[in-house]
């Protein structure tokens, strides 16, 4: 995969992810890419381009799929971004933001779940 190119989105995006890929030594040439017809909402643009991109991680066996935006560009950046929390989440737990993330709404869920069971019970 080629980092080089320019991605539709702000540069201190881009900054931030290309860092964080040098933070866990990923190899950008490791990485397979790529490009599907979407499907889904819309309309022509989304019937006539192939902008859904799929990543391919092989030394972790990790698979990543985006087609939210019409821009293969963005879809690009957006993917690449899962692809690199899903392997932060394998090599990296403890400094792993989406894990944190996660770990705070399974709390809530719990906290309401319990709350939930005493009011109705």
């Amino acid at each position: 995969m080629n980092l080089n190119e320019r991605f539709d989105v702000s540069p201190g995006k881009v900054e931030a992810l290309l860092e964080r890929i040098k933070r866990l030594k990923i190899d950008p040439g490791v990485i397979e890419e790529g490009f599907t017809r979407g499907s889904g909402k819309g309309g022509q643009k989304i019937n006539k381009t192939s902008n859904r991109v799929q990543l391919c991680y092989p030394p972790l066996e990790i698979r990543v799929s985006c087609q939210r935006e019409r821009k293969r560009t963005i879809n690009r950046f957006l993917a690449l971004r899962e692809l690199v929390d899903q392997i932060e989440m394998k090599i990296s737990p403890e400094t792993s933001e989406r894990l944190k993330e996660i770990g705070k709404l399974r709390k809530q869920k719990t906290r309401r779940a319990q709350r939930s069971a005493v009011k109705y019970q």
